[in-house]
């Protein structure tokens, strides 16, 4: 059975740090570019952040997280980290942790930034 088990969320003030954590199980972690994508109140789900669980460990984020979010991954335990920095309110959201490719998705843990 695939599972992806996310945990980290919670509520924080603006300007400060979350790191979530995401448990992946069931497939081949190594054969998938994994990352984390967020939905936050009456807005579309956005793609965050990916990475490469293979040895080339490419990586990519969106716009308006860069320089403030890392993507990590330790894929002898299949596990991807999302490190979340000067945390801001537009930063609330839902996170989920899936394959980039849309295929397997987590449940979701929700993070919320106050002002």
């Amino acid at each position: 059975e695939v599972q992806l088990v996310e945990s980290g969320g919670g509520l924080v003030q603006a300007g400060g740090s979350l790191r979530l954590s995401c448990a992946a199980s069931g497939f081949t972690f190594d054969d998938y570019t994994i990352g984390w994508f967020r939905q936050a109140p009456g807005k579309e789900r956005e793609g965050v952040s990916c990475i490469r669980s293979s040895s080339d460990g490419r990586i990519s984020y969106v716009d308006s997280v860069k320089g403030r979010f890392t993507i990590s991954s330790d894929n002898a335990k299949n596990t991807v980290f999302l490190q979340m920095n000067n945390l801001k309110p537009e930063d609330t959201a839902v996170y989920y942790c899936a394959t980039c490719d849309g295929h397997y998705w987590g449940q979701g843990t929700q993070v919320t930034v106050s002002s």
